[in-house]
Formats: structure tokens, sequence, C-alpha cells
């Protein structure tokens, strides 16, 4: 893979190019900047900029004003090769808290090992409705011990909106939710996202993480999409790798709150 020439395609498909990521919110191309605002349930922040020392500040003030306008906290998605070099010292100087960095991972499907099945005793569903949903979310908040009920409305908006950009699936045992995961799909690009993937305590390190990695990936061949993208944390990111995914670049979440 042509990590440099993937990049550049992942910059101008999804980040200059972003779609919304679900009902409700809309993208916004102001000056240098490509913005996501929703309804006030969902995610907000910049996904795309294109600065330099001498815009940058202005750039940020303006965001800062347009979303404390509203009075919403928002994210600022920050990679690791954006400009200027110190963009993230700027950000922190105007009141922004980086949350931990992540891992810009990517993986033609084709060269992945797409044969990996649940450990004995694990089935995996799809989700398609509100009980999956549940499901969903409970897994989320066990794994990650965060709250999972903004994640449970937007999932559950898409696939009530637009099933057809998403794929959830959970992992059962016997009648326990034990892992969780779902790809988003951007038409017109030739990425997948995989996101949310989690696994409640006591059945990590088993093979159910990889086996919902390789789930998602046979539906993104069924579609038609060439490239798998995640943002790995530090412990999927050594399973990611095994599998054949790429590190490309990183990305931190800086965070504004009002």
């Amino acid at each position: 893979m042509d990590h440099d020439g993937v990049l550049a395609l992942y910059d101008r498909d999804m980040r200059a190019g972003a779609q919304p990521d679900g009902p409700g919110a809309r993208i916004e191309r102001v000056g240098r900047v490509v913005r996501q605002v929703s309804d006030g349930h969902g995610w907000d922040g910049v996904v795309w900029s294109d600065l330099d020392a001498a815009h940058a500040d202005a750039a940020i003030a303006e965001q800062i004003a347009h979303f404390g306008a509203l009075g919403r906290e928002f994210e600022w998605k920050l990679y690791g090769h954006d400009l200027p070099v110190d963009l993230g010292r700027r950000l922190r100087a105007a009141g922004f808290t980086p949350e931990p960095e992540e891992t810009l991972m990517i993986a033609e499907v084709a060269a992945l090992d797409l044969d990996a099945a649940p450990p004995e005793g694990v089935r995996l569903v799809p989700v398609t409705d509100a009980d999956g949903v549940r499901l969903v979310a409970d897994v989320h908040e066990k794994a990650f011990g965060t709250d999972g009920s903004r994640m449970r409305r937007q999932l559950l908006a898409r696939l009530t909106d637009a099933p057809e950009g998403v794929v959830a699936v959970v992992a059962m045992a016997g009648d326990e939710p034990v892992s969780a995961a779902r790809m988003e799909l951007v038409p017109g690009t030739r990425f997948a996202g995989l996101w949310g993937g989690g696994t409640v305590e006591g059945w990590r390190g088993r093979g159910v993480y990889r086996a919902l990695v390789a789930h998602r990936a046979r539906a993104a061949v069924e579609r038609g999409y060439r490239y798998l993208q995640v943002d790995a944390s530090s412990q999927s990111r050594p399973v990611l790798e095994r599998l054949g995914f790429a590190p490309l670049t990183t990305t931190t979440p800086y965070v504004r709150r009002p």
C-alpha cells in the first residue's frame, strides 16, 4: 500500500470532502476550515483545516465564536501531519483540552484475513433495531466506562433513517453482550470506518475483537469498499497490525467546552 498516497486520498475524501455522520448533522465549509454542526444531539467539531501560521489563530477564534454562540462543546480533530506544526499548542492556548492520542490505521480490505471466527460459545448478532442498540450501548458503557446515551441516540437514528450507511454487530455469550462495534459507510468514497469496538473485561484477549473486525471487513467487501479505517487506541493497535492494518498518522481530539 502506498502510505502517502492513501493518506492524501483519506484527507481528500474523508476530511476535506467530509459528509455528515448522521441525520440532523450538516457539513459547513468556512474559509480554510471544514466543520460539522449537529442538531444538538450529535458530534460537533472541525474535521479538516488548511492553515498556516498567518491564519491559524484567527481560524481557531472563529470556530470558538461559532460554537460558543450555539452553547456547544466541540472538538477539533487534529492529525499528526496537519499544519502549522504548532497547531496543537495554539489550540491549548485557546482553551482546548487534548484527549488521548490515537493512531489512524488503514488497510486494504483485500489484504486482510477475513476468516477469523469468534471463540467457542460466542455468536455475532447483527444490530438492526432498538433492542440491539441497547445491547451495543450496554457493552460501550461497560467496556469504556463512559455514558453511552449519545451513541445510543446516534446509532438508532442511523439505523432508522439511513440503515445503508451503518453496519452494527454485537457479540453474545449466551444472553450476555460481551463485545460490540459498528462500521460507517460513506457513499462515493473508498473508505469504510470501523468505530466503537469495545469488549467487556473478562472477554478481552480471546479473539472477540478480531472476529468483529473480520465480520465488518466482509461486509465492506460486499459493498465494494476498498479501504478500512480505524482510529486505534494503544490497546487495539497491536491487534490491528497483526490483521494487516498500517499506521499512517496520529489523531488527537482537542475539546473545548463552553
